[in-house]
């Protein structure tokens, strides 16, 4: 191509090539000083013309960097902070892990700055003024060191500053591990949604305010605007969010801030909300229910064959199940698409499948897919490679 001078045009901004820049500082020295002029690479004066192509190439580069940089689409950095402003967001920082606890007291009991200890020595901090209106409750508590601290079912058992009426602690589901800053995509993706944060319809508005909490990882915003209670269970005229990650408080307040005036909550999470009047409000979510999902795979091995092989159609499973959103079921066909995506060779592969069957953890196994609800997710339990001869 011909050295063209920078322009913008509908497709946008259009830059020429250090080749092109190079080619016509080339020609236009041939025009000074005669096209008989030694312009070889190995001559000084080609040296000096491409060292002049490169830094004009580079500035090049750099006005491709500030023309992208107009757009939430093609931002990057601090460009793109300053743009998402313009939305009422700003990019998350590094989050803390999460996790819902179980506790037993006396009724009336109230903890005024509970901490709880796992296993491995982190301690994590309830929420102020935690009061016992029954004998067990669930609140959600925050890791005191910041970034992704994982916390397995059972390990958050010591109660680090014991106090009266407040029995015992322990958590059922795993922590929501903590995130690291968000990145340039996930802040374009959430930027992409913002825009409903004003919007007419309030189910997308809440949706985006539940995704600008700190710590949220999964969500998911149920609408039942009939007067009867629909097929999951939710009461006629309310919503139910479920929210993975994040501190109740913090998810309580935007649920109550965006959701339609007189509509209902519905959960098992319940949070009051304190208005600008001084009003107390119930809002009520769900945290999402983990479902373990047991999955044997059953190869026959080939040639080339190796227990690489093995790992790999694990992981491969295990990525299929993680990555299913609040309320996906698990299909066979999922299971199937990624023991495939373990052969490297499709001339050739390494195995042959001889069967999949999955089930819920501890129960009995088969190739029938499994119902999540809408409140659950489903997570790995136990994940077998059989391999026969």
């Amino acid at each position: 191509m011909a050295y063209t001078a920078p322009y913008i045009d509908d497709a946008g901004l259009h830059i020429p090539s250090y080749v092109d820049i190079r080619d016509d500082l080339v020609d236009q020295f041939k025009q000074i000083y005669g096209q008989d002029i030694y312009l070889e690479n190995d001559s000084q004066d080609y040296q000096m013309i491409s060292t002049f192509a490169l830094k004009t190439y580079d500035t090049m580069q750099l006005l491709q960097i500030v023309y992208n940089n107009r757009s939430p689409k093609t931002a990057v950095g601090t460009a793109l902070d300053s743009i998402v402003k313009l939305n009422g967001i700003a990019r998350k920082a590094a989050s803390y892990s999460t996790c819902v606890l179980t506790l037993t007291g006396d009724v009336g009991t109230v903890i005024a700055a509970g901490v709880a200890e796992d296993d491995a020595g982190n301690t994590w901090n309830l929420p102020e003024n935690v009061a016992f209106t029954s004998s067990t409750i669930e609140v959600t508590a925050q890791c005191s060191a910041i970034g992704a601290i994982e916390a397995s079912p059972g390990t958050i058992t010591k109660i680090t500053n014991p106090q009266k009426g407040w029995l015992s602690v322990t958590n059922t589901v795993p922590a929501v591990a903590g995130e690291p800053i968000e990145t340039d995509e996930q802040l374009r993706y959430r930027q992409s949604i913002s825009v409903a944060i004003p919007s007419q319809n309030m189910v997308n508005s809440t949706i985006a305010g539940i995704a600008s909490v700190t710590g949220v990882t999964r969500y998911k915003v149920y609408d039942n605007d009939t007067n009867e209670t629909d097929s999951n269970g939710i009461p006629g005229h309310s919503i139910a969010a479920v929210v993975e990650g994040g501190l109740d408080e913090d998810v309580a307040e935007q649920i109550y801030l965006r959701k339609g005036p007189g509509g209902g909550t519905y959960g098992t999470t319940s949070v009051t909300y304190i208005n600008a009047d001084g009003l107390p409000n119930i809002v009520r979510f769900f945290r999402p229910a983990y479902v373990p999902i047991d999955v044997t795979v059953t190869v026959k091995k080939n040639g080339t064959y190796t227990t690489a092989i093995a790992d790999t159609i694990k992981n491969n499973v295990e990525q299929y199940i993680n990555a299913l959103d609040i309320g996906y079921d698990v299909l066979v066909t999922g299971i199937l698409t990624a023991v495939a995506a373990s052969i490297t060779n499709v001339a050739q592969p390494e195995f042959s499948l001889q069967g999949i069957t999955i089930g819920k953890d501890a129960g009995s196994l088969s190739m029938a897919d499994i119902d999540i609800l809408y409140n659950e997710v489903a997570s790995v339990g136990t994940v077998t490679v059989t391999e026969v001869s």
